[in-house]
């Protein structure tokens, strides 16, 4: 019985996670299961959004062998767990849409699996669409192999064309198939086995973390040579180089997404430890003196984030209150698995770097859904100086839109002097490719919505570190702000709504500071929406008018990360998402500019 080992590498909706399920099932794997769909994306946020978030692996048995498949996030902010859990495996298998072209985050995590010399394996996906033309993707995917600098092993790719939604895979378009084997076959040829050194002293490293309720944090491990047992005396090297001693407690390999408790587990096996409390990345485990395995650099953050305790009007009405030690007991319990994440305190706020935009909002919802309600203030971008020079995170983002939206959006960004780096248009669609300051991407998808009126598709992911740019406003328009509390009367605000979009529905509570408009001008706008039409008992026809209010933006998180301005804050309860001012009153706003603080 053999152990192969594969990462799955794909673009959010190219068919990642149906194409898994149908190698559980057609393999037999998912009868011994919970018969579900979607067995990767196990997570709520990742059905919701369609993407992976957090690396899985899962175990196949086929003929008698052992199928290890390693999910890799989608997007290039999780970039140090893509480099962590490519090193666990043997080979990739790259799923690509039949229509779509190679997308930025796929570049990105293909790019460091070419890097450490894995060689893949392409499945070109959704081949029954009418709109498929596998041969221009094959085309394409072969020119950016040349642009990521393959060699020719990497470049000589075995290619099958799979369908998972229509349960079939074939070796070439004129086939005619109806289960998965031709994929099977390939993988079973293409990867090679886990190499057997079971001969040399024992040693093994931990990719990923995980975290246990019961069993509190679990380190997830490739064995390289050797066998791992229960109650085995080990010793461990940190990053650090310092040594310590531990027992391995409890072994679990996987069957789907389920813990198989054993008793051991031999070369080549992908398995999860428990009873190492501070375990973590990258450590060495032995147990006799031998080189340790080589570490793997994190990348470092590009955002960082204050979040504080909620001081609302409306704070704690909604459901649970944290408090400054509930919450510090939260984002500890997020760096037992996220190595990425950076805390620190300052002055009773959590400062928390992260590597982009996406880690935030994740995080950030996390929390949410846990009945917990938080303030948090507007990302900022971290800056680097190298050779004494200013420099910031630069960003590879790649746009598509109608043609017919196309010059406008050029104007736009031309005001932001971006670098566009390629443009072409097909089938009435423009794809623009540019590199951008992160700090001049922060807020512009809200910008970018309202003009092309959602019909776009924008994808990012961070390319390197460049020289500073010069300053541009986060967004051109002010706010208008609620100068009462209570409830928002639909007269007012029927009577003004011609002045900006409206971010409240009629009798909705607020609260003096909250931001409950877009004001199309340079200053912000205090306004009353708690004044009703005044009733008499003259009936007369010419004043009645029918009141029609134009339809209302209901902002997600993302949109208030990327809308606030500095001096503005985003209150989270589990109920609803409010954007405020830092100081609610009109005098505590006017005192913080005498002061310096806005």
């Amino acid at each position: 019985m053999s152990i192969r080992n594969i990462a799955i590498i794909a673009h959010v909706d190219h068919g990642k996670t149906s194409l898994v399920d149908q190698l559980l099932k057609q393999s037999g794997t998912l009868k011994k299961m919970d018969d579900k769909d979607l067995v990767m994306d196990s997570n709520d946020q990742e059905r919701e959004r369609g993407i992976t978030i957090y690396s899985k692996n899962t175990a196949i048995e086929y003929e008698w062998n052992t199928i290890n498949i390693v999910d890799t996030p989608w997007h290039a902010d999780f970039g140090s767990e893509v480099e962590r859990v490519l090193r666990m495996v043997d080979c990739v298998l790259l799923v690509v849409d039949a229509y779509e072209w190679p997308m930025p985050q796929t570049k990105f995590v293909l790019k460091k699996s070419l890097e450490l010399g894995l060689k893949p394996i392409v499945a070109i996906n959704k081949i029954d669409k009418p709109t498929a033309r596998a041969s221009e993707v094959i085309n394409m995917l072969f020119d950016l192999f040349i642009l990521l600098w393959a060699s020719d092993e990497q470049a000589n790719f075995p290619i099958v064309y799979t369908s998972a939604k229509g349960w079939y895979a074939m070796n070439n378009l004129d086939e005619k198939t109806n289960d998965m084997k031709a994929l099977f076959d390939v993988i079973m040829k293409h990867v090679p086995e886990a190499p057997n050194y079971s001969d040399k002293p024992f040693r093994m490293q931990v990719m990923n973390l995980a975290y246990d309720d019961y069993m509190w944090r679990l380190g997830i491990w490739r064995v390289y040579e050797w066998t791992a047992k229960t109650w085995q005396q080990v010793s461990i090297i940190s990053n650090d180089w310092k040594k310590r001693n531990w027992k391995i407690g409890r072994i679990f390999t996987t069957l789907g997404l389920q813990r198989i408790e054993k008793a051991e587990a031999k070369c080549g096996d992908i398995i999860t430890i428990a009873w190492i409390s501070d375990i973590f990345v990258w450590e060495t485990v032995w147990v006799w003196d031998v080189q340790a395995l080589p570490s793997i650099t994190i990348d470092e953050p590009t955002l960082r984030m204050e979040f504080m305790v909620n001081d609302s009007p409306f704070a704690g009405k909604e459901w649970k209150y944290m408090t400054t030690r509930n919450m510090q007991e939260r984002l500890m319990k997020e760096l037992e698995t996220n190595v990425w994440l950076k805390l620190d305190m300052d002055d009773w706020k959590f400062i928390v770097s992260w590597r982009g935009e996406l880690h935030l909002w994740v995080l950030i919802e996390s929390i949410r859904r846990e009945w917990r309600e938080l303030q948090v203030w507007a990302p900022q971008v971290i800056f680097r100086e190298e050779n004494w020079n200013k420099v910031e995170p630069i960003e590879q983002l790649v746009i598509s839109i109608n043609d017919d939206l196309a010059g406008s959006i050029i104007e736009r960004i031309a005001k932001r002097k971006w670098t566009m780096q390629t443009m072409k248009s097909e089938n009435g669609l423009t794809t623009i490719e540019f590199e951008i300051p992160t700090r001049w991407l922060l807020g512009f998808r809200w910008e970018f919505i309202l003009l092309t009126k959602w019909e776009w598709i924008m994808y990012s992911s961070f390319s390197h570190y460049w020289e500073y740019k010069w300053l541009i406003p986060k967004r051109q328009v002010w706010s208008m702000i609620s100068g009462n509390t209570w409830q928002a009367m639909m007269y007012s605000i029927f009577k003004l709504q011609d002045r900006g979009p409206i971010f409240i529905d009629p009798a909705q509570m607020i609260y003096e500071g909250m931001v409950v408009w877009e004001h199309l001008k340079w200053w912000d706008l205090i306004i009353n929406l708690t004044i009703n039409k005044q009733q008499n008992n003259v009936r007369n026809s010419g004043n009645d008018e029918a009141m029609r209010i134009d339809p209302i933006i209901h902002i997600s998180l993302e949109d208030a990360l990327e809308y606030i301005w500095l001096d503005e804050i985003i209150e989270i309860t589990p109920k609803s998402i409010r954007m405020r001012k830092k100081y609610l009153t009109a005098s505590a706003r006017t005192l913080a500019k005498k002061e310096g603080k806005l």
